[in-house]
């Protein structure tokens, strides 16, 4: 009768994960290199474009200026995410390594700290010892879960590095383009920095508010203050570049 129990427990447990569907946000390091991406190419470019106008720069200047901003950040955003997305993947291949060669060496003490790990989640040792020693029949089960919970690492995608380096990239040029944009318009300096600073400010509010919904932030706090620093970096560089003129 008591076996007759736990199986029906165990099918009414199944139906309830069957009914169940949970769903979770997966994709955060592709949000955080947009974030990035974008962050910078809003930023950088519209300082930039401000700067070159303070200085009474004509407007096709500017637009190449800026061009060939958004290249080369784009090129070193891109590099950087990429090298460093490599160095996370190497700096897990080497614990792997290492943890791989300590359940073979010293099995005893890769098992007591298993034991130690499962101890600080309230597992009594009656309850954690099969665990334990059913981890130790399965090498692979016991390595990953030592990677997991005792260094708190998951398996990189062997991708991450080039996704991460085209996410960075294409979101810059995405970003930068915006702030330069009245320049291709509006061939008077003056007239198309006026337009820059509504067009990116407005993007800037729109940016923040989203990043403020993914990040789990207060969307209208992220859009002023991401709106705030862009305004900020684009003053100084308009008066920084009108006091040196002066």
């Amino acid at each position: 009768m008591a076996e007759n129990g736990r199986l029906a427990d165990l099918e009414k447990q199944k139906l309830l994960l069957q009914d169940h569907e949970e769903k979770h946000f997966t994709s955060s390091e592709v949000v955080r290199d947009i974030i990035i991406g974008v962050s910078d190419g809003l930023t950088v470019p519209f300082a930039l474009a401000a700067g070159l106008s303070g200085a009474d720069v004509s407007s096709s200047i500017i637009l190449v200026a800026g061009i060939a901003e958004v290249a080369a950040g784009a090129i070193s955003m891109g590099l950087g995410g990429y090298l460093a997305a490599k160095s996370e993947e190497d700096h897990y291949n080497r614990e792997l390594k290492r943890e791989q060669d300590e359940i073979i060496r010293v099995p005893d003490i890769e098992a007591a700290e298993c034991a130690e790990i499962l101890a600080q989640y309230g597992v009594e040792s009656h309850e954690y010892e099969p665990v334990v020693n059913a981890l130790r029949r399965n090498p692979q089960a016991w390595l990953d879960f030592m990677m997991k919970f005792e260094l708190g690492l998951e398996k990189p995608n062997p991708m991450r590095a080039l996704w991460s380096a085209l996410t960075i990239a294409v979101s810059y040029v995405v970003g930068g383009m915006v702030p330069l944009m009245p320049y291709v318009a509006i061939p008077i300096a003056d007239r198309a920095v006026m337009a820059s600073v509504v067009i990116t400010l407005v993007a800037l509010l729109i940016f923040g508010y989203v990043k403020g919904r993914f990040s789990g932030n207060q969307p209208f706090n992220s859009a002023l203050q991401t709106a705030l620093i862009g305004a900020i970096a684009s003053a100084a560089a308009y008066s920084i570049a009108k006091l040196v003129r002066a």
